[in-house]
C-alpha cells in the first residue's frame, strides 16, 4: 500500500514535470519525461508479485500493462522525432561527418559567380562590371577586407 502511493506520488510529479517541460516548447524533452513518469505507475498496476496468479482476471495488470505500453511508444516516438529533427538516419550523419564528400553541395559551389564565358581559374585584375555596366568594386573591397 505505501509503496502504490510512493509510486503514485513518484508518477504525478513526473507527470507535472513533464507538463511544465511542455509549457517551455521543449517537447522531445517533456515526451521522455512523461515516458519516464509512467513506468512506477505502471509497474505498480501490474503487480509485479501477484500478476502471475491473476494476469488474466484483474483489469488493473492490464491497464498496467498497457501505460508501460503508451511509456515505450512515448519512447520509440521521441526517439523518431529527435532522428528527424537532427537530419536523419545513419547514411546523413555519416556524409556530415567532417571531412567526407556531401552531396548537397556541387562541386564547384565554393567558387564565386563571374558570369558567363569566364572561370574562377583565371584571375581578374581591377573593378569587375557585369552584364548590365554595373560596377562591384565596393563589394569586393569589402570581400577582400574580410578575407573571401
Amino acid at each position: 500500500m505505501l509503496t502504490s502511493t510512493i509510486c503514485a506520488a513518484v508518477s504525478a510529479a513526473g507527470l507535472g514535470i513533464a507538463a511544465l517541460t511542455a509549457y517551455r516548447k521543449r517537447f522531445l524533452a517533456a515526451t521522455r519525461i512523461a515516458a519516464f513518469s509512467l513506468v512506477p505507475i505502471g509497474l505498480v498496476l501490474t503487480g509485479i508479485v501477484d500478476w502471475l496468479t491473476d494476469v488474466v482476471l484483474k483489469p488493473s495488470v492490464w491497464a498496467g500493462f498497457g501505460i508501460l505500453a503508451l511509456s515505450a511508444l512515448l519512447f520509440m516516438v521521441s526517439r523518431v522525432a529527435e532522428r528527424r529533427r537532427l537530419g536523419g538516419g545513419r547514411k546523413e550523419r555519416k556524409a556530415a561527418e567532417p571531412g567526407a564528400q556531401s552531396d548537397a553541395l556541387a562541386p564547384g559551389a565554393s567558387a564565386p559567380s563571374l558570369g558567363p564565358g569566364r572561370s574562377a581559374s583565371r584571375p581578374q585584375g581591377g573593378a569587375k562590371k557585369s552584364a548590365d555596366g554595373e560596377d562591384f568594386s565596393d563589394i569586393e573591397a569589402i570581400l577582400k577586407k574580410h578575407g573571401i
